[in-house]
């Protein structure tokens, strides 16, 4: 109820959000239990106050603390002791075992007897007598919630009665608004604890609890607006468009939000009003500007209009920097909303004349400034746009450009500039429903806009995200670059060009195969004066890095040198994508982060994506599975919010590789068919690989040999590795250890020797590594395979690839056992254990204990009974909390781990106690099998 005290909850029931550490310094302040004490809660407009008002009042009622409320109502404000009248109600038959001067003096004040009016100190005396006698029975919480709308009378006594409650068992707390006039009772001030907005990770909870479906960009931009106010956070998104993809700059405000925060800006002079807008729409409140707007302004008004403001603590001048800031953003907000469209356009417009200094922002307030197309503004606002995207801001770019094309006459100008919006939106910001409609737009601008190479890269994406086809979407944007060869003239410093290529490079990787990379080979040797570095980069180690990936390792070198420094995401994430199969994703992983906490923060989607994509293909080679798996998950909302299905096989790869890594082959397999399906139906045969890859690993865990070999080879047949099928090098050792196993010797060499032709181990540690781990699994001669297995787990660096790297640990010690050298295979087979129950790779950890079983180990203690296993101090707590009915997220809150390390751990615990479900295991704890061993000197394995 506006004016009786603002009440809603955040959070989930009974549950306050981000406000235990304040609900906790409330308590200590107001001394419960411990003799009492009073508090003045104090904070902005929608903070909580409320919220923690109720959180408090309902713990001390189940702690056996008495509760008073009572709440400030604006239209009561007039009639005196209407507040104490809400307390002391309950006690009437109390107030008449008050001593008699104070229950007539009581009585009458509360209404409920006539008489002479009584004196106000005899009126606070008697209250503080009630409530003494009251809480003789056991400790008594007051609360007063609004206190400025509390009427003076109540307010007198509230406050007597609040600087004398310590050492009587009764707490007082009271809250009020952040510089509200009347905070002070007579006589003195109360403590006051100051209630801050939310840490941002608790107003992102928030927004995610009550608002899930909120779309990512409009996520970022309202906990950036809201400043951790929860009643924003829960009001603006009523308020927001939910169709558009770009967020304005100032956010309207929902009803709520602008009574209690217009109310106070239109109660300003008009000079105030004024001066706030101009701050409000120059944004950086420098002083100076805003003088000299002011009088360019020629309204009469000057900087000392702000006083009135600055007293009602609306806004505050910070001294040292000569800056004017705005106590909320929310109050900016209101500021805006409450002036006209002709009052922005003048305010605009004379900034605009001050700022002749600072290009970018004058052209930004001349385009809001003016109505009628302007050629002029809109080459201005285009230069602003470019410096925008210098910095590497694509949503800032594309919102200047989109404005720079509304204000230029109808002609090719406009068509460009849409265009170039389209691409930007498509390609970089992830509005891809705004990309269409500008792409619409221009090529109503002018007859035939095909020739614009931005509007035919960002309707190439828009393609590869649609029903149509690779094979389309290469015709498409091939077409347009060879025919504006005259304009572009195969400039290497023309960006259009540029992009085109790079759109082409993907398009191609996504068809892989090799007549689709021709027209790509062309124009990079008809570039002037050379290639960019990534484009030559790309063209090397992302189309057949088996043939020439090896030969770009400097341009990768000098690509990779340049990224601490870089700021444009863009070019991050070209230069992850070139050091991809070179297995060099774990030095671009330090700036790939940079991108996605700029993503998460509302930056550009697509680039976004790309960083994730390369986070999570590293994460799964260097044994980050859990983390590879929580991105994943990102990247599929992402793709979904913003309609980049081109992309989510990246991520369902990763799910589907990792859950075949773990034991859960049909839902690996599903997931994988899933992709291939996909991609068969678009010709993206590169996305099938991936899924090949992954269903071939998942074959592999379950022992199906014949299944793993037929997608291995559905990648690269055996005997070759595929040109420009760069996936082709990830599935080489799957293809020869299934060879093997179904004895396909032959089939097997063949494949071992086309990677030897092609000199992979050039390529990286990881290449030389499986190169060699291959060899040894398909040589016949025991000495010559142990030899290139010790030379393999030899490789520098080689630990890094961990999954791996334990599988060729697992391939030795199977060797070594197999021509008897017992005691030898259990080292590689023991840290090939560890590394696989690590990673939760239970059907590898099967194998492992299986071959060290035969190696004469097992993990029972000498006299347990056959299934007493040792389980980790870890395992065993998540083994008996599962056992009590928690869930693994349940587990995971409690023990702060990853639900899906829970499930890791819960897959390894079941077959160490010899069951195959969560219901069996409170029957294997309750049977003791989880003791410890004892004594034991070859109980484990030598690791």
């Amino acid at each position: 109820m506006i004016g009786g005290g603002v009440t809603f909850t955040y959070g989930q029931t009974n549950t306050l959000i981000g406000r235990d550490g304040d609900l906790r310094r409330v308590r200590d302040l107001l001394g419960f239990k411990a003799g009492g004490g009073s508090l003045l809660l104090a904070g902005d407009a929608g903070v909580g106050k409320t919220a923690v008002l109720d959180a408090l009042a309902r713990t001390a009622d189940e702690e056996g603390i008495r509760v008073l409320r009572a709440a400030g109502v604006e239209f009561e404000a007039d009639c005196s002791y209407s507040c104490l009248n809400q307390i002391l109600f309950p006690f009437l038959d109390t107030i008449d075992d008050l001593e008699v001067p104070f229950r007539e003096a009581l009585r009458v004040a509360l209404g409920f007897d006539s008489g002479r009016p009584p004196e106000r100190l005899l009126v606070s005396n008697a209250v503080l007598r009630l409530l003494q006698k009251v809480a003789a029975a056991g400790p008594l919480l007051v609360v007063i919630d609004d206190l400025p709308w509390v009427d003076q009378a109540s307010t007198a006594v509230l406050g007597f009665v609040a600087r004398r409650v310590t050492g009587l068992g009764v707490s007082f707390l009271a809250a009020a608004r952040s510089g509200a006039h009347n905070l002070l009772y007579e006589g003195g001030g109360l403590p006051t604890y100051e209630l801050p907005p939310l840490d941002e990770e608790s107003a992102a909870q928030l927004v995610g609890i009550q608002f899930p479906g909120l779309a990512r960009s409009l996520r970022q931009h309202l906990l950036a607006v809201a400043g951790g106010n929860p009643l924003a956070l829960l009001e603006l998104p009523t308020a927001l468009q939910p169709a558009s993809m770009d967020p304005p700059t100032v956010l309207p405000l929902s009803r709520r939000l602008e009574t209690l925060f217009g109310s106070r800006v239109t109660g300003l002079p008009t000079p105030s009003r004024r001066l706030l807008l101009l701050a409000a729409l120059e944004g950086t409140g420098d002083l100076g500007v805003l003088q000299a707007a002011s009088r360019q302004a020629n309204d009469g008004y000057d900087l000392a209009d702000l006083a009135p403001a600055e007293r009602d603590q609306l806004v505050r001048i910070e001294g040292s920097t000569r800056r004017l800031r705005f106590r909320h953003p929310l109050i900016r907000s209101a500021v805006v909303g409450n002036s006209t469209s002709g009052e922005q356009r003048a305010v605009h417009g004379a900034l605009a004349q001050v700022l002749v200094d600072q290009p970018e922002r004058r052209a930004w307030h001349l385009g809001e400034a003016t109505v009628e197309p302007d050629e002029e503004v809109a080459a201005l606002l285009e230069d602003a746009a470019r410096l925008t995207l210098h910095r590497g801001d694509a949503a800032g770019g594309m919102r200047t450009l989109i404005r720079s094309a509304h204000l230029t006459p109808q002609g090719q100008n406009r068509s460009r500039r849409l265009a170039e919006a389209a691409y930007l939106g498509a390609e970089a910001t992830g509005a891809l429903p705004s990309a269409r409609k500008l792409l619409d737009d221009a090529r109503h601008a002018v007859p035939n806009p095909e020739n614009s190479l931005h509007s035919a890269t960002a309707t190439a994406l828009l393609v590869l995200n649609s029903d149509g086809d690779v094979d389309t979407a290469h015709r498409l944007l091939v077409a347009a670059i060879e025919s504006t060869a005259e304009t572009h003239g195969y400039d290497a410093g023309d960006k259009a060009l540029v992009d085109a290529l790079h759109m082409l490079a993907l398009i191609c990787f996504f068809g892989a195969r090799a007549e689709l990379w021709q027209p790509y080979y062309r124009a990079l040797e008809r570039l002037k004066p050379k290639p960019p570095l990534f484009l030559s980069a790309l063209g090397r180690t992302f189309s057949d890095p088996a043939r020439t990936g090896a030969a770009a390792s400097g341009e990768l070198d000098l690509l990779i040198a340049s990224l601490p420094g870089e700021t444009d995401p863009m070019q991050i994430t070209r230069t992850g994508t070139a050091a991809l199969y070179l297995d060099r994703l774990g030095e671009v992983r330090e700036a790939a982060w940079r991108v996605v906490r700029t993503g998460r923060d509302g930056g550009p989607a697509r680039r976004h994506l790309s960083a994730l994509i390369h986070l999570c293909l590293d994460d799964y080679l260097s044994g980050r599975w859990d983390e590879a798996l929580d991105l994943a998950d990102e990247g599929l909302q992402i793709c979904e919010e913003h309609g980049y299905t081109a992309f989510a096989w990246y991520y369902l790869y990763i799910k589907s590789i990792i859950s075949g890594a773990r034991g859960n082959a049909d839902d690996s397999l599903a997931t994988a068919n899933r992709i291939i399906d996909w991609a068969s139906a678009r010709g993206a045969h590169g996305a099938g690989h991936y899924a090949h890859h992954a269903a071939a690993v998942a074959s592999l865990g379950r022992g199906d040999f014949p299944g793993a070999y037929e997608h291995a080879a559905a990648v690269s047949p055996a005997g070759s590795l595929a040109s420009h099928a760069p996936h082709a090098l990830w599935v080489a050792t799957d293809l020869v250890e299934a060879g093997v196993r179904i004895n396909r010797d032959q089939e097997a060499a063949d494949h071992v020797r086309a990677m030897r032709e092609a000199h992979t181990a050039a390529l990286s540690p990881r290449q030389a590594l499986l190169l060699d781990g291959a060899a040894a699994l398909c040589t016949t001669d025991d000495e010559e395979a142990l030899r290139l297995f010790e030379r393999a787990l030899a490789t520098p660096g080689a630990e890094r690839w961990r999954f791996e790297y334990a599988r060729i640990q697992l391939a030795h010690g199977e060797r070594l056992r197999r021509i008897r050298a017992t005691a030898e295979s259990r080292k590689p087979l023991g840290a090939a254990l560890v590394t696989f129950e690590h990673l939760g790779a239970r059907p590898w950890v099967e194998r492992a204990e299986q071959e060290l079983r035969a190696a004469g180990w097992n993990r029972r203690s000498p006299g347990e009974p056959k299934g007493r296993t040792l389980l980790t101090p870890q395992e065993r707590e998540i083994a008996r909390l599962a056992a009590s009915g928690l869930t693994n997220k349940q587990i995971a809150e409690r023990l702060f781990l990853s639900h899906r390390t829970v499930g890791a751990h819960l897959y390894q615990i079941y077959p160490k106690l010899g069951i195959t479900s969560r219901a069996m295991l409170r029957d294997a704890l309750d049977s003791g099998a989880t003791s410890r061993r004892t004594g034991a000197a070859d109980d484990g394995p030598d690791a």
